[in-house]
Parts: structure tokens; sequence; C-alpha cells
């Protein structure tokens, strides 16, 4: 695979990286399988998921692939009454990228973004590349740093 528009971005702030790529399956796209592709505990895998405020608008949260968003410690994160995930028909339009492939980083738009508190307990995590098939292995402070991030409580218990 070639370089990604991601790759790209945290190559020009000379931000460490490596790639990791994995066989894609169309039918599990999910993140725990993807984790297992890459040979990666899950709670080093981070999904990206795009949420929509009932005040804020749109808005980013990073979990652990294996995890499941608790949407009102989202909604007291974003300062806003109700949160919900946008529908995948709308993921593309407003991020421009495709489920599988979404990443934090290189986003139409620059969305208020959120990545569960567990992610400083490790010196790398994976995120989306920007494309299903390839992740990036990076420091997570660097990726709250370059994509100016909060890191906050978000998952159910």
């Amino acid at each position: 695979m070639g370089k990604t528009n991601v790759v790209r971005l945290i190559e020009r702030e000379n931000i460490a990286y490596t790639i990791k790529e994995y066989e894609v399956d169309e039918n599990d796209l999910s993140g725990v399988h993807v984790a297992i592709q890459l040979g990666q505990p899950v709670e080093q895998v981070f999904k990206t998921l795009v949420l929509k405020g009932e005040q804020k608008g749109y808005l980013v949260c990073c979990i652990p692939v294996s995890e499941e968003l608790d949407l009102k410690k989202v909604a007291k994160a974003a300062g806003d009454k109700k949160v919900e995930m946008i529908p995948m028909r709308d993921l593309l339009m407003v991020t421009g990228y495709i489920r599988g492939g979404c990443s934090p980083i290189g986003m139409k738009k620059k969305f208020p973004t959120f990545i569960d508190e567990t992610c400083e307990l490790f010196d790398l995590i994976a995120i989306s590349a920007g494309i299903r098939g390839m992740q990036i292995l990076m420091n997570p402070q660097d990726l709250i740093n370059y994509i100016q991030a909060e890191t906050k409580d978000l998952c159910k218990q």
C-alpha cells in the first residue's frame, strides 16, 4: 500500500510512527479482528468513532477496539446534553473516511476529539492510517498533541 494522507501529515510534523498492514476481511471489519490480525493487544488498538452532539455538533472519540462507548460520559466530556453516533451513511461525507478506515488524523474538518484515558498506559497505540488494511503505531502523547485531543474516561464499565 502507498502512503496515505494520514502518513503524509504525521511525517510533515516529524512524528515517529510504524506502519502495520493487515488482511482486510469484508465480513469482519471489527477492531478486535484487526488487533488479532496485527498481533497487537486489543487494549492498544484504538477505533475512531464519530458522534454528533445535540448542541455542539460533530465530535470524535478514540477508544480501545474491545470497549464500548459510554454516551453519557462522552456528552459530559464534550459539554453537551446528549450525543449520538452518526449514521454510517454520513461517515464519508462528514470525515472523508469509510467504515474501517476512519482516522482521527486528517478528517475533512477539525472536530473536538477525545481519546480514552487508557491510551496513556502505553508507549504505543495503533490507529487507522486512513484506509482499511493499514494501521499506524505511534506514541499516544504525540497523537494527543498533534490532533489537540483531550483524554477522558469514555468507556462503559
